[in-house]
């Protein structure tokens, strides 16, 4: 099918990442990613959560405002505070479930009540929940905190799965992807809402890369592949670099052939 002027030009103006299967693949590098930094500050490095909260706190501050500055995509700024979003995620959701005694599972009920109410001031405010595109600031700021929520939210259900349920990393891993394929099918199959099937997906997206993390990182009496953090943070890094170098590569292909 051939590329329309309309769809090249909304690609170059919005300021996030096109729903495309590329896009889901690299949010499942980037939360593996974010659960190894989110560990290893707290944990190899020994720092604490609320420490850990701190310093991952600031990296995702400056990357938003890099990225909230920007006047349209550009994806090592949108992924970076992706990878952002998701390693505050983990040291929250740790503060929460460890340092505050909440739990996994009141952990997980707080950040889906919390999350249910950003979207519900989100579309009040907006009149709909849009994921793509986004060109205004206001709609950004909403975008990035329900996506910090959701992250927190996959967070505290992964560890609830590993921890309270005592699964394995691996059938971890499997329940939460069954659970994408079914929101897939979902999707293909249905006419349900396609923003709740994005948010669903979103959230789950969250511990299947975190537990794939675990997996890679934790020893191997625990079930993991006892990898040091560093070297699966660099390995994820540089995945979701190639990815990102071939996603962009296409879109300014498809916006030259357009023009």
């Amino acid at each position: 099918m051939k590329t329309t002027r309309t769809e090249t030009t909304e690609d170059a103006l919005n300021k996030v990442a096109k729903i495309t299967l590329i896009f889901w693949v690299l949010k499942i590098f980037a939360t593996t990613l974010g659960e190894i930094l989110g560990d290893y500050f707290s944990m190899t490095l020994n720092l604490g959560y609320i420490v850990g909260l701190a310093l991952t706190l600031v990296f995702f501050l400056v990357v938003l405002f890099l990225q909230l500055r920007r006047k349209k995509y550009l994806a090592p700024i949108y992924w970076l505070t992706i990878v952002g979003t998701t390693t505050v995620g983990t040291e929250i959701s740790d503060l929460m479930d460890r340092t505050l005694k909440t739990g996994y599972a009141l952990g997980s009920a707080i950040l889906f009540v919390l999350l249910l109410l950003v979207l519900f001031l989100w579309h009040r405010r907006e009149g709909k929940i849009q994921v793509y595109p986004v060109t205004q600031r206001r709609v950004e700021a909403f975008y990035w905190l329900a996506i910090l929520v959701s992250n927190s939210l996959g967070t505290a259900f992964g560890d609830y799965l590993s921890d309270d349920l005592e699964l394995s990393y691996l059938t971890g891993a499997a329940i939460t992807a069954g659970i994408i394929v079914v929101v897939v099918m979902l999707h293909y199959f249905t006419k349900l809402n396609e923003i709740l099937l994005f948010w669903i997906a979103f959230i789950f997206t969250r511990p299947f890369g975190a537990t794939f993390g675990d997996f890679l990182t934790k020893p191997i009496a625990d079930g993991g592949l006892n990898f040091s953090r560093g070297l699966a943070a660099l390995a994820t890094a540089a995945l979701m670099a190639l990815l990102m170098f071939f996603s962009q590569r296409n879109i300014r292909k498809k916006f030259d052939a357009a023009h």
